[in-house]
C-alpha cells in the first residue's frame, strides 16, 4: 500500500510547535501500525509539507533579514522538510511498530521529481507558499524575480510558484528495493524536490508538485495493490458545503473524471486527489480511497470512505 497522509495526519491547526507534531504524529503512527498489523501488506507512507515548508521560508527569510544569510532556495526547503519529517514519522513508526513486537525497519528517501520545464503551470504560477508580504516590500521581493499575488483574506501578498505535473520519480529504484527488503519507507514528502534535466543533468526548480500526483505516480511505479489519501474527511462529497451534499462513496474513473469537470472537486483541495486515484486506477486497477486517518484501518471496509474504481470496458493493465 502507498498511503498519503494529509497535513492533519502531522500537524494540529492550532498549534505547529515542533513537540505538538511529534504528539500528533505518534498518534498517526500508532494507526497506520493498527492498520499494517491486521492487513499485513508492505507499506509507503507519503505526505504534506505546507505549514512546515512555510515555516522553513520564513526562518530563511528572518535570518537573511536579522542575520545576513543567504536565502534558502524553495527545492532546498523541500529536501530540508522531507529530512525532518521523515525523522519524525521514522521514529514515530518505530515505536509504534515495537510496541506491536512487529519486526519492522523503517527509513526515509529524500525524493525528488522530474517536472517538464515546459509545464504550462511555468507561465501561470498559482501556488502560494511563505508567508505574507506587506504591500511596501513587494517591489523589493518581484526583484528577486518572484511571482506575487494578492491576498485578500490577510492583506498584503503571496508569492505563488508553479504546480507542475510529476513524471518520474529520480529515486524510484531505490525505493523498490526497499520495499522489496521489508522497509517501510518514507517517500516523495510534499510531493517531493521538483527538478528538470538540462544540459547540467538534474536540476532543482521553484516550484511544489502536489503530493497526491506524486503519491499516485510512486503507487504505479511500485505497482502497488492500493492507494489510500488520508485527509480531514471521511468522503469527497459533491455539492460540498450546500443544503444538497452528499457522500460519494463509490465512483467509476469516467464518472468521477465527469465530476472534475464539473468543478465538483475544487483544483485547490479534493480536485488533485480524485485525479491521483484516477491515475492510479487507470494504469493499475488496483484499490483507490479518500478518507480519513480516523477511518484508516476500516479503508477496505465496504462503504468506508470514497473510492474510485475501473470503468466497466477498462482492462487491468499488465
Amino acid at each position: 500500500m502507498v498511503v498519503a497522509l494529509g497535513g492533519n495526519a502531522i500537524q494540529r491547526a492550532d498549534d505547529d510547535s515542533v513537540e505538538s507534531d511529534f504528539v500528533h504524529t505518534a498518534e498517526t503512527a500508532e494507526r497506520l501500525a493498527s492498520f499494517l498489523e491486521t492487513s499485513g501488506d508492505r507499506l509507503v507512507v507519503t505526505h504534506g509539507n505546507g505549514p512546515q515548508v512555510g515555516n522553513h521560508l520564513l526562518r530563511s527569510q528572518l535570518g537573511h533579514d536579522h542575520g545576513d544569510l543567504p536565502l534558502l532556495p524553495l527545492d532546498v526547503c523541500v529536501a530540508d522538510t522531507q529530512g525532518g519529517m521523515g525523522y519524525m514519522l521514522q521514529q514515530t513508526l518505530t515505536n509504534a511498530f515495537a510496541k506491536r513486537q512487529l519486526p519492522a525497519v523503517v527509513a526515509s528517501v529524500v525524493t525528488q521529481i522530474v517536472v517538464d520545464a515546459d509545464d504550462p503551470a511555468f507561465e501561470n504560477p498559482t501556488k502560494p507558499v511563505g508567508e505574507t508580504i506587506p504591500e511596501d516590500r513587494a517591489d523589493e521581493f518581484r526583484a528577486r524575480g518572484w511571482t506575487l499575488a494578492p491576498d485578500a483574506r490577510r492583506g498584503g501578498y503571496r508569492r505563488v510558484v508553479a504546480s507542475p505535473d510529476p513524471h518520474e520519480i529520480v529515486e524510484a529504484g531505490a525505493i523498490r528495493a526497499l520495499v522489496d527488503a521489508g522497509v517501510v519507507v518514507i517517500a516523495a514528502g510534499g510531493g517531493g524536490v521538483p527538478v528538470v534535466m538540462n544540459e547540467r543533468g538534474l536540476h532543482g526548480v521553484p516550484a511544489v508538485v502536489d503530493k497526491d500526483l506524486a503519491s499516485a505516480l510512486l503507487a504505479v511505479d511500485l505497482r502497488a495493490d492500493a492507494l489510500i489519501l488520508l485527509t480531514d474527511v471521511d468522503h469527497a462529497f459533491i455539492g460540498y458545503g450546500t443544503q444538497a451534499q452528499e457522500a460519494v462513496h463509490e465512483v467509476t474513473v469516467a464518472e468521477a473524471r465527469r465530476l472534475l469537470e464539473a468543478g465538483e472537486f475544487p483544483a485547490g483541495s479534493m480536485g488533485p486527489k480524485v485525479e491521483a486515484l484516477c491515475r492510479f486506477v487507470e494504469q493499475t486497477g488496483g484499490v483507490a480511497v479518500i478518507t480519513s486517518i480516523d477511518l484508516c484501518d476500516r479503508v477496505f471496509e465496504e462503504g468506508v470512505g470514497t473510492r474510485v474504481i475501473p470503468d466497466a470496458t477498462a482492462p487491468k493493465q499488465p
